[in-house]
């Protein structure tokens, strides 16, 4: 099946950071993903590079607006190429090929009747390139949608107008007719409120600046420009070869070869279309989007795929405290592929994420060194010992049953996650597989077969385990590319649809293998490696004795967005000592199932002595971001209440395993 898959088209106002980075690298995996089940993906990015921002931003560095778009513009190429990002296309909206793109939707829309001329006045906001009218904005002159921070102009011009109350009604059934059009469902619901409320037209043209695409030559009004919006979102059709009969467009393109333009209609392509973007542009994609589609008479998108932002060590990123991160700098100091799996395990997709250098650390050390890269390690040190490597006509297809059951309702599992927008519970799943080998192991101990001179049955485990190997490998393949070379070159075998298929769908087993040494993978990481990250930890002083717990709360809500942000686990506490010169903290550590314990500093020294807390389980908030207390490193929070009786750890009614989720 032939599919499109894009990311936004990123605006040139700025360098890439880590947001771009999670939006380019998932669809990068979702793109390996279709392609090992059998599709075949378009994957579409870009650069969007026109309106009043830019220009000022041009003029502000004393350069041309389009030397201004090359530079920035060839960054985000450079980031992907870096990140060996498999895109198709890199559009950037400066070409000719999506000026004539453009150029042609406008006419049709003007032709059909839903562009129209008039006049606008409203609230317009140059950081989000954005009317408003006076009740939307904040305080008479804020913008809604720059948390209230940015100041908005009073602009009074003519403009041309796309109708889009017209299609109020059709986008509305759109919405219900197709419950997965919008994932996840919240934000659909979120769209299907904003629409009810009534749909204003929009302005589309400017007449304010010059940094754009001019209206059609036939309209004879070459002041306007086309607003951004329309400009930007048709670059998922110019990209494809959309206005190639346009104005003589193949003769004009045949003199544009260095920007690459697509000279032969893809639009087929266009049948499937899979959108990725963050839930700051979703009103664009989700409504404008789709009415321009309408009236082009165009196929909508199948999926509009939203998620949420990333804060850095919890906190929103922004330049003015310089801790904006760039992906350049991760991937100088970590191989890509642990931070492509931080990326997609840390947060479920839809919510927002936090990016901090010890929680990939953690991740690192505890799930893809200890339960992968040691699992390969066994295997490899193993068949070595054992046979040399060689564990040809090993298979044996009536041995382990039962595990082999487990195995393919792992995977199945593991591929409904996949296909319904869940990679985090995806990789929860496929490590199970990791759990299961591993139990395995301990439990069947192939050095006592061997001792029993139980070769052959040793071998037939050994070949089980590099069964599960190899299929692990063809299923994390698309997060973890270069490490699931490093095994399908450990274990002889191909990474590639054909394999998937037989392996994966098929659910087949390999019979023969001869295994080879490679190097180890995921090595253990000591400590951050990012010296020059700004602010790592927050400095948070000791509350003073009025500062206690029994201050009034606020009364406030939440919604279930940041509630399922909330991981909170149950620990238990093996250590514990009071911190000099403080009378109500303690420095514990705690186990929480991970590779090391961690270092929790709790203000609880007034109600429990060090000696009674060591073998207690406590319920933790385990993604906190560090902090720093009394000169300590604090890795989670002790969950506790108070009332006039004291103060009493929150704890589960039964023993559990440590690292449980409660949820």
């Amino acid at each position: 099946m032939k599919k499109l898959l894009t990311t936004p088209i990123y605006y040139v106002n700025d360098v890439p950071h880590i947001g771009h980075a999670y939006t380019t690298i998932l669809a990068d995996v979702m793109k390996k993903y279709w392609t090992l089940r059998g599709d075949d993906v378009f994957f579409l990015t870009g650069t969007d590079e026109h309106g009043q921002k830019i220009e000022e931003a041009a003029k502000k560095h004393g350069i041309k607006t389009i030397e201004y778009a090359n530079s920035i513009s060839e960054k985000f190429r450079d980031t992907w190429r870096e990140y060996d990002i498999d895109y198709d296309k890199f559009i950037r909206t400066t070409y000719f090929e999506h000026i004539l793109s453009v150029q042609k939707a406008f006419e049709i829309m003007y032709d059909r009747g839903d562009i129209y001329k008039g006049a606008y006045e409203g609230m317009y906001c140059v950081g989000c390139e954005s009317f408003f009218t006076q009740t939307q904005v904040i305080d008479g002159i804020y913008c809604p949608d720059c948390s209230g921070k940015k100041e908005t102009r009073l602009v009074k011009e003519e403009s041309y107008f796309f109708a889009l109350s017209k299609y109020q009604d059709k986008l509305l059934a759109w919405y219900r007719e197709n419950p997965d059009c919008i994932v996840p469902s919240h934000k659909r619901n979120e769209v299907i409120k904003f629409v009810e409320q009534g749909l204003q037209d929009l302005s589309i043209t400017r007449i304010s600046f010059e940094w754009g695409i001019k209206i059609p030559l036939k309209l004879r009004d070459s002041k306007h420009i086309i607003y951004v919006w329309l400009d930007a979102l048709m670059n998922y059709a110019s990209a494809l070869g959309y206005g190639l009969d346009y104005n003589n467009a193949k003769e004009q393109l045949s003199y544009k070869m260095e920007q690459n333009p697509c000279l032969e209609s893809k639009m087929e392509y266009f049948n499937n279309t899979t959108h990725i973007v963050g839930k700051d542009i979703l009103r664009f994609h989700a409504i404008y989007w789709p009415a321009f589609l309408m009236s082009l008479d165009l196929p909508l998108p199948k999926h509009i795929l939203v998620h949420g932002w990333w804060t850095i060590d919890g906190v929103k990123m922004s330049k003015s405290i310089g801790n904006v991160i760039h992906p350049l700098d991760i991937k100088n100091a970590y191989p890509t592929d642990i931070f492509r799996y931080f990326l997609l395990r840390e947060v479920p997709f839809g919510q927002d994420g936090d990016f901090s250098q010890i929680a990939l650390i953690n991740r690192n050390n505890g799930e893809l060194s200890n339960d992968l890269g040691n699992l390969l390690n066994r295997l490899i040190g193993m068949s070595e010992k054992y046979f040399q490597f060689d564990l040809s006509k090993s298979y044996d297809e009536n041995a382990y049953i039962s595990q082999k059951e487990e195995i393919s309702r792992i995977i199945k599992q593991s591929l409904a996650y996949m296909d319904s927008m869940q990679p985090h519970k995806f990789l929860e799943s496929v490590w199970e597989l990791f759990y299961l080998a591993n139990t395995m192991i301990t439990q069947i101990a192939p050095w006592e077969l061997m001792k029993q001179e139980k070769s052959i049955e040793c071998k037939a485990f050994l070949n089980l385990i590099a069964n599960i190997l190899a299929k692990a490998a063809l299923l994390l393949y698309p997060i973890l590319p270069n490490s699931c070379k490093e095994i399908s070159r450990a274990l002889n075998i191909s990474i590639d649809s054909k394999q998937f298929d037989t392996l994966i769908i098929k659910q087949g087993y390999i019979q023969d293998f001869m295994i080879q040494k490679v190097c180890a993978l995921f090595p253990k990481i000591e400590e951050p490696r990012m010296k020059t990250m700004h602010q790592p930890f927050v400095e948070n002083k000791p509350q003073k004795e009025k500062d206690s717990i029994n201050k009034p709360c606020i009364n406030d809500t939440i919604n279930i967005d940041y509630f399922q942000q909330i991981v909170i686990k149950v620990g238990t506490i093996i250590a514990a000592e009071k911190l000099p010169k403080s009378k109500k903290l303690l420095k514990l550590q705690v186990d929480l199932g991970e590779e090391k314990p961690r270092q929790i500093i709790a203000g609880i020294a007034e109600f429990y002595d060090t000696e009674n807390l060591i073998g207690t389980q406590a319920c933790v908030l385990a993604n906190l971001a560090p902090a720093k207390l009394m000169g300590e490193i604090s890795q989670g929070m002790i969950l506790a209440c108070k009332d006039e009786n004291g103060l009493s750890l929150l704890r589960t009614e039964h023993a559990r395993v440590n690292g449980s989720r409660i949820s």
